[in-house]
C-alpha cells in the first residue's frame, strides 16, 4: 500500500504532540492538562488509524474488483483491525 503525504502529515503532527507532552513533563505541568493532550494524541491516533485501514480497504477492493476477485473476506479484515484498534 502506498501512504499518500495526508497520513504522513497526520502521523507528523501526533509526533508533535508527544514532543509537548515531553516538554509540559519536564516543565512538571499540571497533571490534568498533561492527561488531557495524551487524550487528544489517542484521538488522533486512533483516527488514523482509521484513515489507514480505509484507504488500504478502498485500495485492495478496486484491485480485486479489478481482477474479477471476491472482497467479502477483505471488508470483514478490516472491520476486525478496526475493532482491534478500539
Amino acid at each position: 500500500m502506498t501512504y499518500d503525504k495526508h497520513v504522513q502529515n497526520r502521523l507528523k503532527r501526533i509526533e508533535g504532540q508527544v514532543r509537548g507532552v515531553l516538554r509540559m513533563m519536564d516543565e512538571e505541568k499540571d497533571c490534568a492538562d498533561i492527561v488531557m493532550q495524551l487524550s487528544a494524541i489517542q484521538g488522533a491516533i486512533n483516527r488514523t488509524i482509521g484513515v489507514v485501514v480505509s484507504k488500504n480497504l478502498e485500495q485492495c477492493v478496486r484491485l480485486n474488483i479489478e481482477n474479477g476477485e471476491e472482497t467479502d473476506e477483505m471488508v470483514k479484515e478490516a472491520v476486525e483491525l478496526l475493532m482491534k484498534s478500539r
